[in-house]
């Protein structure tokens, strides 16, 4: 390689400094100084460009200008000032961007930590470190039912009901809770009913269904007034027969048609969650109403209420039972909101044009009421069965009556 300097440089081999006017290089510096601060584009000065092309015969030959990557040197010669400069903003550049990731990597760091800690946080819960049993609500629950199913949910893994998962071993145990479970549509206009009119009638709607079926004063067999104050008085004979029901209960008046009741003596409430799954639909009536169609199931988890025991000369009170049985009801209500100017109707308030039941898991011919389950350590109650055998969680079967009433058996609780 040939050792000839390139033109223009000393015996040190750096480019020596131009003779330049001192009002020459006055103005250079006021027009550079000009230019950095409007970013305008510039042609580069003669100077610069010798210094570009001194650096690149230096990097073809292996070497690096001071400041590139270590920062500047001790006694950097003057011409080397640009150069130094450059240097210090690269490394600026550099060091923010440090900072960003060490912000950054605070969260992380600390995410990972507790994911060391909980390994469970991790999306899927990949090394099966969770504590939820398998097929929990929480770990598989299922999406709201948006339409129609058109078959029974398949069977849940075998397992036996506890205090703890009184749901176990049941479709029920995917279901949501309570009334969060009853979701009602958005409204929109319906005929001569705006908007609001109709979202306050299936607010009303659900506050029924939520009254008849979840209120814990309901389901202990007490009068439900919020459920009554929602009916409209002037609906032939309806709030009549529902006094009747609840005042006298019977088999032609058997108030289980449009609530949920147990016997507080004989049962209680396996913890506070009712599982539930249905829809709520609206449309317009054909009586110039705003007609609203719920269909929901209802699983209730109960256990045996603390009796005496009954053994001969036993005087001591047996202890609480920590066997649990599950009810399965269905109901599909048919409400309606008249518009007031065209018929004889209450403003604001509901006409039940359809009630029909399901009822899962309790003594047959027994009228007083209450809802009775069947324990599997407890003596059966009430008529043996006489009709089919169904399944209490097959949504998709059409349950209206057609006069006649039947008790069968479910094929499962």
């Amino acid at each position: 390689m040939s050792d000839k300097q390139p033109e223009g440089a000393g015996e040190s081999g750096e480019f020596e400094q131009p003779s330049v006017p001192d009002d020459v290089w006055e103005r250079f510096a006021r027009d550079t100084e000009h230019d950095i601060r409007s970013s305008a584009p510039k042609e580069p000065s003669a100077r610069a460009r010798m210094v570009t092309e001194r650096l690149r015969q230096k990097d073809a030959k292996g070497a690096q200008p001071e400041g590139w990557r270590t920062g500047p040197a001790m006694g950097v010669p003057p011409g080397r000032a640009k150069s130094r400069a450059w240097g210090r903003e690269m490394d600026g550049r550099a060091s923010r961007r440090r900072r960003l990731w060490a912000i950054l990597g605070v969260p992380v760091a600390i995410a990972v930590a507790l994911v060391a800690v909980k390994p469970s946080l991790l999306p899927g819960d990949p090394f099966g470190t969770s504590s939820t049993p398998s097929g929990g609500a929480s770990a598989a629950a299922l999406p709201a039912e948006t339409a129609p199913p058109t078959a029974a949910p398949s069977s849940a893994a075998p397992d036996t009901p506890t205090l703890d998962r009184p749901f176990a071993g049941s479709p029920a145990e995917r279901w949501a809770d309570g009334a969060a479970a009853i979701v009602v549509p958005k409204a929109t206009p319906v005929g001569t009913f705006t908007s609001a009119q109709v979202a306050a009638a299936l607010k009303q709607a659900k506050t029924l269904l939520v009254g008849a079926n979840l209120n814990p004063g309901t389901l202990r067999g007490e009068r439900p007034e919020s459920v009554l104050a929602l009916l409209d008085p002037k609906q032939p004979r309806m709030l009549d027969d529902v006094n009747s029901w609840l005042r006298a209960p019977g088999k032609k008046h058997d108030p289980l048609m449009l609530f949920s009741r147990f016997d507080p003596a004989e049962v209680r409430p396996a913890g506070d969650v009712v599982k539930v799954r249905g829809r709520t639909t609206f449309k317009a009536g054909a009586h110039a109403s705003v007609a609203i169609h719920m269909d929901y199931t209802f699983v209730y988890p109960l256990i045996q209420a603390d009796q005496a025991s009954k053994a001969s000369g036993a005087t001591e009170t047996s202890g609480p039972s920590t066997e649990v049985a599950r009810t399965i009801v269905r109901r599909v209500l048919d409400l309606e909101l008249l518009d007031p100017r065209k018929y004889q109707a209450t403003p604001g308030k509901l006409s039940i044009t359809r009630y029909d039941q399901d009822l899962g898991n309790t003594a047959c011919d027994v009228y007083d009421g209450f809802l009775h389950p069947q324990f599997v350590s407890a003596a059966p109650t009430g008529a043996p069965p006489t009709g089919p055998t169904t399944d209490p969680y097959d949504r998709s079967r059409d349950i209206r009556h057609s006069g006649t009433e039947t008790c069968g058996t479910v094929s499962r609780t």
